[in-house]
Parts: structure tokens; sequence; C-alpha cells
């Protein structure tokens, strides 16, 4: 008697968002197309959500990693609504959104118009102290400039000095993208982190020119009702561990194993065996690169290579509360970031409780510090009262805040945020050309596409779709 087609066995590694988000796509799929499957998600600590951590208490919401996504980047928006938490989605709080700019160790604001790396306005450049009469010249430079020839990858650091020059560079572009990757821009890939700037120096020539064209094409959005329902930057009225839960909730029961730790993965004749025991039809790896590289060194020894050279850079956050009343800064604005070239403890800080409401109660203001990354790894090395006692120098110097805070955090993240070198996008590509020999076997997570929360939804969704046509044809 025919039993019908056997069920699929599928095991997702890793707890993290990505993998999180692998395992829901997997059951998503597995009711849509009627076919069937057993899922197993291994996670080695006791918590699911690996970087998103979100503690609620005394009226305060705290974030031990990331704060909010990219309302830009679909993946995660369209994930909260089909779970039904379109509900719980916050902006920010538009009547604070500037970004000020340490210089001297005062904060700056931002001039109107910059977006990210280039200027789009003249009279607030003009006006700004962050930039010498030079330095300005030598931005307005880029709509003389011809473009570059087609060429090979290219570092954060070359593409902005030859396009706006040093000042850019330091005062702004290092500053801004250091507080996404971490990063040292001598060493970061243009084209795996922002490739759509190399893409306006084809098209338009002209850095500026091409923003501003993007700029009117935005405003015009506005003004016919065709732009965007939601803010830039999103997250929930409790915090980002909101997500986590709600698809945590629709995992079905006995799905998550926490406390699991995988040890070894094999390939056999029929599928993959994980830990020499449970025996699967397909895997999804959705762990730290140098993770990966671990259990897979005996499947495919060159994966592992490529996978274990992927760079990683550590990071902290330290949070802390004060009473309002104490803060002689006006905090007008999201936050603020640190160039480098400030020699400064930390790379950038953000005024919480203003950014999003309902951060902290009406008395009180909520502010996180951000330390660490790959150009001042020697900051993790101090003890939590060293690092805390250097925030709190630095806030007082830059906010003026000297009052003891009433309460505070401090959240180490070694080894969390994959650095995208120069060749970056090689590498992923021979990963993915060792891939299409495994059957069975995808790889998720943020060392490959891209590192915020929707890049990482996105990954462990694909890894999901990808076995899915495998087994639910």
């Amino acid at each position: 008697m025919n039993s019908g087609p056997r069920i699929p066995r599928i095991a997702v590694i890793g707890g993290g968002i990505s993998g999180l988000a692998a395992a829901h796509r997997l059951v998503e799929l597995s009711r849509e197309r009627n076919r069937p499957i057993e899922l197993r998600l291994l996670e080695s600590s006791r918590r699911l959500g690996g970087v998103i951590a979100t503690e609620r208490t005394d009226g305060f919401v705290i974030e031990a990693g990331p704060d909010s996504f990219l309302s830009e980047k679909p993946a995660a928006l369209r994930l909260s609504e089909r779970l039904g938490l379109a509900d719980h989605l916050i902006g920010t709080r538009e009547e604070f959104r500037r970004t000020f700019v340490v210089h001297r160790g005062r904060l700056h604001p931002l001039p109107d118009g910059f977006l990210l790396m280039a200027p789009t306005q003249f009279w607030p450049l003009l006006t700004s102290p962050l930039f010498s009469w030079s330095g300005k010249l030598r931005m307005g430079l880029d709509l003389l400039l011809p473009r570059a020839r087609a060429g090979g990858d290219e570092t954060l650091t070359s593409f902005v000095t030859r396009r706006l020059g040093r000042e850019a560079l330091e005062r702004v572009a290092q500053p801004l993208v250091g507080g996404i990757y971490t990063a040292d821009p001598d060493r970061l890939s243009l084209a795996a982190t922002m490739p759509r700037f190399i893409e306006m120096e084809r098209a338009e020539r002209s850095l500026i020119l091409a923003m501003w064209r993007r700029q009117r094409e935005a405003a015009k959005a506005s003004t016919d009702g065709s732009g965007a329902r939601w803010s830039l930057f999103l997250s929930f009225d409790t915090g980002l561990q909101c997500l986590v839960d709600g698809i945590a909730r629709r995992l079905p029961e006995g799905v998550v194993r926490l406390g699991e730790p995988v040890q070894r993965l094999e390939r056999t004749a029929d599928g993959w065996r994980i830990d020499g025991h449970f025996e699967c039809d397909g895997v999804v790896v959705a762990l730290p690169a140098y993770g990966a590289a671990g259990l897979l060194h005996q499947v495919d020894p060159l994966l592992a290579d490529e996978l274990v050279a992927i760079p990683y850079a550590s990071s902290a956050i330290v949070t802390f509360a004060v009473r309002r009343e104490d803060v002689p800064h006006p905090l007008d604005g999201f936050g603020f970031v640190v160039p480098h070239v400030e020699r400064r403890a930390l790379l950038a800080g953000t005024f919480s409780s203003l950014k999003y409401p309902g951060r902290a109660p009406a008395e009180f203001v909520l502010l996180r510090a951000f330390v660490g990354g790959a150009l001042q790894p020697e900051l993790l090395e101090l003890d939590d009262g060293e690092l805390l006692a250097r925030i709190r120098c630095e806030f007082e110097q830059l906010l003026g805040i000297r009052a003891q805070p009433i309460l505070s955090r401090i959240a180490r993240w070694p080894r969390a945020m994959p650095q995208y070198h120069v060749g970056h996008l090689a590498r992923v590509a021979r990963v993915d050309t060792r891939l299409a020999s495994l059957p069975g076997l995808r790889l998720a997570g943020n060392a490959f596409g891209g590192v915020g929360i929707p890049d990482c939804i996105r990954s462990g969704e694909a890894a999901a779709e990808q076995l899915g046509d495998l087994f639910f044809a």
C-alpha cells in the first residue's frame, strides 16, 4: 500500500533572527503547499534572538542589541505584518530627526540634506562648522570630476576621498558608516556595503547630482501620496524582542530546542547527520561564519576555509538612564556619531527615549553608547566598571551629564559583526559555488548579504525557500 511521500526532516542550527526567520518560513511553506514537515531549531543558549534582546523594567525599554530596522528593506516589515504585529510597530519621533557629529569636542548638527556621505543642499553645507572652507570646496569638485573607470572592488576610503575629499571621509562618512558596520574604512568594501553609490556614479557621474535627483523624486513621492507609509527606522512598542517572541509563538510545539549546541555535522548517503544521531534531509546553518566553518570543516574543507576567512569585530552597548533635569544638553536629535579622528572612547551615542516614544518615564532619559568595533578593539578589554566610567566621562564632556545614572547596563557582543572587506562579494560567490555541490545544505546570517535585521530575515527566508523547492516540490 502506498503510504504517500516521506515527510522531510529539516534542522535549523542557530536561533538568532536568521535561524528564526528560516524556521518560520519553512512552517509557512509547509502549510502553503500542504506538505507536512518535521522541523527542529537547535539553539546552544537558553534563549532565542541572538543579539536581539529587550529588557522591560520600571517603565524603561532597554535594548541590549539593535534598537530598530530599516523600513526601506521590506523583509522585516513584511514578516511583522504576516505575524500580526503591524499594530505594534512604531516609527521614530520625527520632531527629533536630527543627527549630531562630534567635532573638536562639541556636538554639531549634520547639515540638512547631507545623505550619508554627500551634501544635497549647499547653504547648510556652507554655514556648517563641521568642515573647513577647503573641505567644502573639495566636496563641490564632485560636480566636475569624471566618473571612475570600471574596475575592481574599492574601499570606502578610496571612493569617498576620490569623489568628495578627506574631510568628507573623516568627519561624516567614516563615523556614519562606522556606526552601521563598526568597520575600518580603509578595508571596507563599497560594493558589498553600499553598491548604490557605485551605481550613482556610473549613472550620473556626480554623486551630488545623483543625490539631488533622488531627493527630488522622494519629495515628489511624498507630496503625491506615493511615498513611504512608515518612517525610515522602525521598532516595536515593547522593543525588538516583540519580533523574536512573535516568531517563536508561530513555531509548532516541540520545534525549538534550547541549550542544544551542535558539535558535528556529517553528510550521509541520504542527507545529513547532526552530532552522530539526528538524521535529517536538509539543514540551514544560521551561525556566524566562523561557527559554520567549524561544523563544515569535515564536510567541505574549502568551504570552511572561505567561511573562517571572513573577519569579525566585537562591540559593546552601554545603556544608562538619568533624570531629564540633570542633562544640560537639549537632546534635540536622535543621537550623535563620533569620528575616529576625535580619539574618543565611543563610536556613537543614541538618545533612545527621544528617538522612540515609550522608552523611558517622562522624567527620565535613556541613553546608549556604542563601543569598540574594528578601530577600537582594546576598549572591549576593560571590565564593566572601567567601561562604564569611560562612557560616563564621555557623556559628561559631550552632554554635560554629571549625575549618577539611576540604572546602567552593559551588553558585550564578541565577534558579532562580520567585516565586509574588499573582495567580500567574490568570497560569497565562491561560498555559493561550494554550496551548490552540497544539496540540502544552506547558510544564513549576517555574514553574506547584509548585516541589518531585514538582511538577516531575507537570508533566512531565502535559505528556507531553497530547501522548500527541494523537498516540497
